[in-house]
């Protein structure tokens, strides 16, 4: 007998490039994005008898993300994944769920042209779609905007030992490369608008207040989140601190008042937060698979 069992699995078809473009009329508009596909389900004979008959073969996974995207459109990569999951989970009577994910890539016209476009958006949009039975979990985000304030920030008070050097100031460069993901409780609901929405409220938070740290920003920005977007229960940040130290020039003579600065990739602190609304328990099981969030 094994000493060997099945645990957890998934198989699919990972980072389909797709292009959807429509030609409705002499205006084009175009859907950029990066499709995931992966299936849960009774696959165990394949595992331990060779047994493929319930193997959805991966290429078919591709060709299915390429058909639906021709056959229902792309309207957000939410939707898009919401119907890959009924797909699956419809024509399959051995497949329970799945893990679907998308990101997005932002386009632009140029000069409003018809059909002409430039890659513009600073981030990533991002959407993951697990579905287990009857229970849909959708995790939606970016990642890759960054944003700078060159003043209202500080850092003082911390603890110092004789290891510390770092000196306290109450006016520094804040810059970092938002990457957040936020836990949505309903699907039903306009995805497009919320997404802008939550995209402005980040922006204007970082932007509003003096920041003591980049803690006190994050935080700023999941409680506007939280407050002003009912259909968001959690939101997760994963945010560098993008260094930028004053450069020595009065050696050279020159006065330095906050201007000329030397910027250090690396190593840079790294700041993570998980934020949720007071009634509602942090749900860790959904963000299995999630990885750099906290």
């Amino acid at each position: 007998m094994s000493k060997v069992k099945l645990t957890n699995n998934q198989y699919g078809k990972a980072e389909n490039r797709l292009m959807r473009v429509y030609r409705d009329s002499e205006r084009h508009e175009i859907r950029d994005l990066n499709v995931t596909s992966q299936l849960w389900g009774d696959f165990e004979t394949a595992h331990t008898e060779g047994n493929n008959e319930h193997v959805v073969a991966t290429d078919t996974q591709k060709n299915t993300i390429f058909a639906k995207a021709k056959e229902v459109g792309v309207t957000s990569p939410e939707q898009f994944l919401l119907t890959l999951a009924e797909h699956y989970t419809s024509n399959f009577d051995w497949v329970t769920g799945g893990r679907w994910a998308a990101e997005e890539f932002g386009w632009d016209r140029i000069n409003d042209h018809n059909h002409s476009f430039y890659k513009s958006a600073p981030e990533v949009r991002t959407s993951v779609l697990t579905r287990d039975g009857d229970k849909d979990t959708l995790i939606s985000g970016f990642y890759g905007l960054t944003v700078l304030k060159t003043t209202e920030s500080g850092f003082v008070g911390y603890p110092k030992d004789k290891y510390t050097t770092l000196p306290e100031t109450e006016d520094r460069i804040l810059a970092t490369d938002i990457a957040t993901r936020w836990l949505y409780n309903t699907t039903d609901l306009d995805f497009e608008g919320v997404y802008r929405k939550v995209k402005e409220i980040i922006l204007d938070s970082f932007t509003d207040h003096y920041s003591h740290a980049l803690q006190h920003t994050l935080y700023q920005m999941g409680e506007k989140v939280i407050e002003q977007v009912p259909e968001i229960d959690e939101i997760r940040f994963s945010c560098p601190n993008k260094h930028h130290f004053l450069y020595d020039i009065e050696r050279f003579g020159l006065e330095n008042p906050n201007e000329v600065f030397i910027v250090a990739d690396r190593p840079y602190g790294l700041i993570e937060a998980t934020f949720t609304r007071d009634d509602v328990e942090e749900n860790k099981e959904a963000w299995n698979g999630i990885s750099g969030f906290c």
